[in-house]
């Protein structure tokens, strides 16, 4: 009797065991459900770019939202030379798409000049920073996957949480949005 029942078992199995690994995982994965959309040239997702610093615009391109945090993309249109402090995400990987302009990044102990065309990839849990370095605006297409609270921590900056705070608050906040500075980076802009 119990043989019967677990050839059964096994028999009932055996039809999802010739599937690929792949095949159940995107069945298991929840998905958004709905239709693609199209983000024009020079314009945000939901037509409110981010302004971080002087002349550094974010225009999201692929919204965390869109994505159900699997993935979040913009583009960034930086006006000086400069960069953000050296940092690592704790979950997110990061890449850098360059379109406009030149960049110094440095991933780990690697540094590359980046020009139009070029990509680099930043693996999570990895010291990166990065650097526009050409004259004229410089363009670039950030990604992160999965997104993380990256897309919530540039709001809250445009909005001013870092404003009037301590070095040690600064650091509360980005490690509560998932990531940490490690130093002051390559052309690091300036601090908050």
């Amino acid at each position: 009797m119990k043989r019967n029942l677990f050839l059964r078992s096994i028999a009932a199995l055996l039809p999802l065991s010739v599937l690929p690994i792949r095949d159940f995982a995107f069945v298991s994965a929840p998905r958004k459900l709905g239709k693609g959309f199209q983000v024009k040239a020079n314009t945000d997702r939901f037509g409110k770019p981010i302004t971080l610093f002087e002349g550094d615009t974010f225009y999201t391109k692929v919204s965390s939202k869109d994505t159900n945090g699997d993935l979040y993309m913009f583009e960034s249109t930086r006006l000086k030379k400069g960069g953000p402090i050296a940092h690592f995400h704790y979950s997110q990987d990061e890449v850098w798409f360059i379109t406009e302009g030149e960049f110094t990044i440095k991933v780990g102990d690697e540094v590359y000049q980046a020009k139009p065309g070029d990509t680099v990839f930043g693996r999570r849990g990895v010291p990166h920073s990065f650097s526009k370095t050409s004259e004229g605006p410089a363009k670039m297409i950030i990604t992160f996957q999965p997104a993380g609270k990256m897309e919530e921590f540039f709001i809250a900056v445009a909005a001013g949480i870092m404003k009037n705070t301590t070095p040690e608050q600064q650091e509360t906040i980005r490690r509560a949005h998932g990531f940490e500075s490690t130093g002051d980076g390559i052309g690091y802009l300036k601090k908050f």
